[in-house]
């Protein structure tokens, strides 16, 4: 393989944006006729009909309007009343002289552009001769065919735009010299068809039809000449952007002013003098000589260049044939130089860069050194690698296998920088391992997957993220199945009935993986497969998940699906993933969930996400080097953190651990040093992740239940440790020394510590999470909860390569109300409860009831599953009665690993205003933040408050509510009720807060 020269091997591809190009146009025309030549040019038809029919058979939008008058007075009152663009004028050989009608015109409106449109009689030539034509900007031959009118328009445009479109985005030029008016009269419509042919060809490169159609306005323009001082003056300006020129042989040097070119004998060599000179100054650019004098064609053809004989009948296929063959239209054909035969033939960009290390040798030699492949993509508007490519000539490097190279890696950045930030329309025949995000389907992406393509966008907006050279900050290549999908799917397979009825979840799931999804999808899953060669995480994307106003998050499933060589293996099972994302919508929890947000059912639809896993295979597991939860809000400060520089929960593995409350490292961005869980030795020890998730690559089969972790292994860490996945993530406890030593050593047990990449800047995370939230919180202009996922390798000089990988962003959000009094003047005998460590916001006065787990000094985890199932119960009959309570009980509530807390979802506590997590004389554990339970209380506005009263952290007067009567008691859980209103206050920003006994005076 070539080595690559330095100066083509780092290079920059600047972006190139069709929004603000052709943005001058004609929207109204006025035609100066008499009422005959009127209806001889509307033929019996509209003229604007066949011009909107035109117009769109092209793809083109905004057709112009025609306004037809035939006197001065008529004319002068449409200008006065419309915004003219075009002036058409007819010259007939009746009374009411157009010409002097045009005359008036252009002193009424002198910077209208002005064009005569004349059937060629033989008193209408001799009557141009003689006149001022000066005034008119072209002269046309019209023999009644309306594509001129489009030309003409086309001309004008181009003429005006041409300019600014080149400094914009380096559009290409394509120069006309021609002086006989006939003859540019029949060229110019065949020419512009061609162009605007080829503009919707290429039109097909862009991602969705919203870039298509900006994307043609990206063809090359036309500008016509008429003479020799004309045309070189335009190739002078233009040199740099111009596509070919054609020109015709014999016509004037220059042209007197007022008269038309064609009137005089022209320089019988003008065009061969011409294609000289320009030669000279570019020895690329096609040059085509046009002659009705067929001896011109041996002299064409002596300097080079290609030759168009006007007599021929077939004059139009020649000049199509060699601008096809020489300036870049239509498909690339590879030629064996020798027989000029055709060895491969390429359609678009991907199937270039596909092909690029098949073409022969000498066949690519041949068209690089006649620089083909940059007017190819110049042709088809892919400016950027096509600027850069036409510099990197054979003059400059003279190996073929190094320009193969250097044209597939400027492919690649190209497509990469084109994918980024754009959701594509899914095709199959351009979706490969450069593709990025794209839809199947119409309807919406839902929640989470607006909330990826944001953050895409994010991605493409601040390129400051991706500034460190061993780190690369991207979204994992995403494939949304939009929700008109789930809507045909519900629909087809009659779903609806079992889905809205009271039937178990089990029930539910198995009659939709009984269901079919449409066979149409099929292809564009294996499609899909070969692109991302990683397992799939099948996640749902909800209209009202992660909403701006109430994220439902965690409630539906994600499931994830191994990689398998067996593509039909892994069809079956994601399917019935959809299936099973879909079932999750009419679950229990779902609809316990969807009554506490006052939400119908009916109304939440379903997008699916497909999206490569981030991690890597190690054995039958597969698992990324760690998982996030970013908070751009931190509500547990520490030292010298404030609430606003957020806070982020780090655990080696799939990011379902943090999500499911376990042990994770809490640490801010800002204060990358100060981590209190590693401060001390015997807390490290405590409070390490023992455990990690993986995917079992091994789980086969569609066996799907409704857990969606059923194939996912809860693994201990030494695993990761022998899979050699902890470097710059873990310490090493050495028991002989007793200390813990930063590091991966032989023989101590590991700490999930983040040391490299927190401490000792082997990979810029601090920094990347500090970009993250800022411009997160700063594009959604509120707080924001950020997912992400990071896989590392070891890179040189110590430091590690790492690919961060955003995966989901949604706001935290806080309740409005003001909070003026100052919690802390209260005084203690007037409050329930009191927290210095809240979580919250705002104040409530409509609740009477407090619900609480009965704990003395000999309390014991090991009980807390049956107390998760006590209150599920009494929330049921809260949620049924309209009513909220306070809720207290010991460690974490919501943690998975009951030891740590009472293990229950949200949906069986969705009733509690406050919940206390308490801690016990005997019974001590950290504070939780950071998982999906947070993100639901922060929405609904819940408490969360953390009380300690034996380290003498916050105060819980539970003697009070131990004096009261009993409403309902159970072995654990305990219900009572006050007479009046309790009253909750809590600060967001100094995290305190306080519940208040009824009539107790501030």
């Amino acid at each position: 393989m070539s080595t690559v020269p330095q100066q083509w091997n780092q290079f920059y591809l600047k972006d190139v944006s069709f929004v603000n190009l052709m943005t001058r146009r004609i929207f109204n025309v006025l035609i100066v006729a008499n009422p005959y030549d009127a209806f001889m040019l509307e033929d019996d038809g509209r003229v604007d009909e066949k011009l909107f029919d035109e117009y769109m058979e092209l793809g083109m939008r905004y057709p112009p309007s025609f306004s037809q008058v035939s006197t001065t007075e008529e004319a002068e009152q449409v200008l006065k009343t419309t915004d003219v663009d075009l002036v058409i004028c007819m010259p007939g050989n009746a009374d009411n002289d157009a010409f002097a009608v045009a005359r008036d015109v252009k002193r009424m409106a002198p910077q209208i552009p002005c064009v005569v449109l004349t059937p060629f009689s033989h008193g209408i030539t001799k009557r141009i001769e003689n006149e001022d034509m000066s005034i008119f900007d072209y002269v046309f031959c019209w023999l009644g065919n309306t594509n001129l009118i489009l030309s003409i328009i086309k001309l004008i445009e181009d003429r005006m735009n041409i300019e600014h479109d080149i400094n914009e985005a380096g559009v290409q030029m394509i120069l006309l010299v021609e002086d006989n008016i006939r003859f540019y009269s029949s060229v110019l419509p065949n020419l512009y068809n061609y162009i605007l042919a080829q503009s919707k060809r290429f039109s097909t490169e862009a991602l969705n039809p919203h870039a298509a159609a900006q994307r043609k306005r990206g063809r090359p323009k036309v500008v016509l000449a008429t003479n020799y001082e004309d045309a070189m003056r335009i190739y002078e300006k233009y040199h740099e952007n111009t596509l070919g020129v054609i020109s015709d042989t014999r016509f004037p040097m220059h042209t007197p002013h007022g008269q038309l070119a064609q009137v005089q004998d022209g320089d019988a060599e003008a065009g061969l003098k011409l294609l000289r000179e320009i030669r000279k100054r570019d020895e690329y650019v096609p040059l085509i000589l046009q002659s009705s004098e067929s001896e011109n064609r041996a002299k064409a053809e002596a300097e080079g260049f290609d030759f168009i004989d006007k007599n021929s009948k077939k004059m139009n296929v020649d000049l199509r044939q060699v601008i096809e063959e020489h300036m870049g239209f239509g498909d690339f054909i590879f030629r064996d130089p020798q027989t000029h035969e055709e060895v491969c033939r390429v359609r678009s960009l991907k199937e270039l860069q596909d092909n690029i290390f098949k073409i022969p040798n000498d066949s690519m030699l041949y068209h690089i050194s006649r620089n083909h492949m940059s007017r190819w993509l110049c042709a088809r508007a892919i400016f950027p690698v096509s600027a850069f490519l036409k510099h990197v000539t054979w003059h400059k490097l003279q190996d073929v296998d190094a320009h193969r190279q250097i044209i597939f890696d400027a492919i690649v950045q190209y497509r990469h920088m084109k994918n980024i930030g754009v959701v594509a329309v899914f095709d199959r025949l351009k979706f490969d391992t450069y593709s990025h995000f794209a839809r199947i389907g119409e309807g919406s992406l839902g929640g989470k997957g607006r909330g990826l393509a944001f953050l895409d966008n994010i991605i493409k907006r601040h390129p400051e993220l991706n500034q460190y050279p061993n780190a690369r900050v991207m979204i994992p290549k995403t494939v949304v199945l939009c929700t008109d999908y789930f809507d045909q799917f519900m629909d087809k397979n009659n779903l609806w009935g079992i889905a809205l009825s009271d039937a178990s979840d089990d029930e539910i799931l198995h009659h939709f993986l009984k269901a079919q999804l449409p066979d149409a999808l099929i292809a564009d899953f294996f499609t899909f497969f070969d692109a991302i060669k990683s397992p799939i995480a099948v996640r749902s994307s909800s209209l009202l998940e992660d909403s701006h106003y109430q994220p439902f998050a965690g409630i539906y499933s994600t499931y994830m699906i191994p990689y398998l060589d067996d593509k039909y293996e892994m069809l079956r099972m994601l399917a019935c993933a959809i299936k099973g994302v879909y079932a999750s919508v009419y679950y229990k929890d779902s609809k316990a969930y969807m009554t506490a947000t006052s939400n119908v059912i009916d109304q939440e639809k379903m997008a699916v996400i497909l999206q490569e896993v981030v991690g890597k295979t190690y054995g039958d597991k597969y698992y990324p080097t760690f998982s996030g939860v970013l908070r751009s809000l931190n509500y547990y400060p520490i030292g010298d953190e404030t609430a606003e520089e957020g806070i982020a929960s780090l655990a080696l593995g799939l990011g379902k651990y943090i999500v499911d409350g376990g042990q994770t490292l809490r640490v801010s961005p800002y204060h990358p040093n100060q981590v209190l869980q590693t401060s001390e030795m015997e807390t490290a020890l405590r409070e390490t992740q023992t455990r990690f998730y993986a995917l079992d690559m091994s789980r086969v089969g569609d066996d799907f239940q409704v857990d969606d972790g059923f194939n996912i292994k809860n693994l201990r860490v030494k695993e990761a440790d022998k899979d050699g996945a902890l470097t710059g993530i873990a310490s090493t406890f050495d028991p002989y020394d007793q200390v813990i030593r930063d590091g991966i050593y032989e023989g101590g047990r590991k700490i999930i510590s983040f040391c490299g990449v927190l401490q000792h800047g082997v990979f810029p995370l601090p920094e990347i999470l500090q970009m993250s939230e800022r411009f997160g919180a700063d594009e959604m202009r509120r707080p924001v909860e950020i997912e992400f996922a990071c896989n590392l390798e070891n890179g040189e000089q110590g430091k590690m390569n790492g690919n961060f990988y955003l995966l989901q962003i949604r706001p935290i959000v806080d309740s409005k109300q003001v909070l003026d009094a100052d919690l802390d003047a209260i005084s203690d005998e007037k409050c329930l409860l009191r927290s210095a460590n809240s979580l919250g916001h705002g104040i409530s006065e409509d609740v009477t009831d407090v619900v609480y787990v009965k704990t003395n000094d000999d309390f014991t985890a090991s009980e807390n599953p049956y107390i998760a199932d006590e209150i599920e119960q009494i929330n049921r009959r809260f949620l049924n009665e309209g009513r909220n309570y306070v809720l207290v009980g010991p460690g974490r509530w919501g943690s998975s690993d009951y030891w740590l807390g009472i293990p229950v979802k949200w949906p069986h506590i969705s009733a509690a205003r406050v919940i206390v997590e308490e801690g016990l004389k005997n019974y001590h554990v950290d504070p939780s933040q950071g998982t999906h339970f947070f993100q639901n209380l922060t929405s609904f506005g819940v408490g969360y408050f953390t009380i300690n009263t034996y380290t003498g952290d916050g105060l819980f007067q539970k003697e009070v509510l131990d004096s009261m009567p009993a409403v309902e008691e159970t072995p654990h859980v305990r219900h009572v009720r006050f007479d009046k209103p309790l009253k909750i206050m809590m600060d967001g920003k100094k995290q305190k807060g306080v519940v208040l006994l009824p009539d107790a005076e501030q």
